[in-house]
């Protein structure tokens, strides 16, 4: 028998712009699912810097999307709209959403939930969509990495830095990060990477060029942006690639392009939020069948750095803008 859903439900709302204070548990009008969507009761949510970026009014949701922070969630299936069938009701999945997750119910295009791998918690599972399909996209379709290269992604212990690191090491490749401390070198040395840079004693440029003969690396994943640019090119190999994904340093540098036409280096970006429902169901449907089997065997983990109930989702953003290894997840 279907449950019962209530017409309001509690929501970590932001009531301006600004630090973490200005998160607040509210009620808002349960959402119901439109045709092709599925009504998600949450289990828990992942805390992701975008949603960093969108509490501060630096990120505006896409036009017609809940202004609720939360960009992936685990839970149950409550309610089908038109053109999905009810044998999907009580279904435990986790979905990559455009917003709306920090609250106890969500509404999502079907395409974009996947199944809770075997074995793992709806917590866990939380931290798994955003992340993981944000990798997959910019790591493995735009960069291209293949067994055999060398791939550096900057911020090795966030938790996008942990799901590539893992990713990279199962599918093959040499895989070097940046840390800031020996603890996150630690971390990311147990998750497959041969070698953590820390970026506070070391200039990675140097170390990536000693570990690859003076070749530099074949990929780079950057989150970093600012002064960091010109270096990353600077530590790319002929025919490297840099996939940007961020600017946490900024956006606008000054850099000389003329290593990147001597070396022949491919530059490019992208964002998942805006992409169409069949572009991040094509992608969820990637993860699922490459992916998902390392999730399940244990050869991949997603790392949770800590949890918070909803009610904490200010003291939640604080713990991302101080320092964390891994994911930080919602609990309801």
């Amino acid at each position: 028998m279907p449950r019962k859903i209530p017409a309001q439900m509690r929501v970590a709302d932001c009531t301006a712009p600004g630090g973490p204070e200005v998160l607040k548990l509210a009620t808002r009008p349960t959402p119901r699912p439109s045709a092709g969507e599925v009504l998600i009761e949450v289990a828990a949510a992942g805390v992701n810097r975008p949603d960093v970026m969108q509490r501060r009014g630096n990120y505006a949701p896409p036009p017609g999307v809940s202004t609720i922070l939360g960009l992936e969630v685990s839970g149950t299936i409550v309610a089908c709209g038109d053109g999905i069938g009810d044998a999907l009701l009580g279904r435990e999945v986790c979905a990559l959403l455009a917003g709306g997750g920090y609250a106890e119910y969500c509404a999502v295009p079907y395409p974009q939930c996947l199944p809770v791998p075997r074995g793992l918690s709806l917590v866990e599972a939380a931290g798994l969509p955003e992340t993981f399909c944000t990798v997959w996209a910019n790591v493995f379709e735009r960069g291209g990495l293949k067994s055999g290269e060398t791939f550096l992604v900057h911020g090795g212990a966030s938790g996008i830095g942990t799901a590539a690191i893992q990713l990279a090491h199962a599918f093959g490749a040499r895989v070097f990060t940046t840390v800031g401390s020996a603890a996150k070198q630690a971390l990311c040395h147990s998750l497959g990477a041969e070698r953590a840079i820390n970026y506070r004693e070391e200039d990675f440029r140097q170390v990536v060029k000693e570990l690859t003969g003076g070749a530099g690396v074949n990929l780079i994943m950057d989150m970093v942006g600012g002064t960091y640019i010109e270096r990353n090119i600077d530590a790319l190999a002929v025919d490297g690639r840099l996939v940007c994904i961020a600017f946490l340093a900024g956006s606008r540098v000054d850099v000389d392009f003329h290593p990147m036409m001597v070396k022949r280096i491919t530059i490019t970006g992208s964002t998942l939020r805006p992409r169409s429902v069949e572009q991040k169901g094509a992608i969820a449907r990637a993860l699922q069948q490459h992916v998902w089997p390392l999730l399940e065997s244990g050869r991949v983990r997603p790392v949770i750095d800590s949890t918070f109930p909803l009610a904490q989702a200010a003291l939640a953003h604080a713990k991302i803008d101080a320092d964390h290894a891994g994911k930080i997840i919602l609990t309801l």
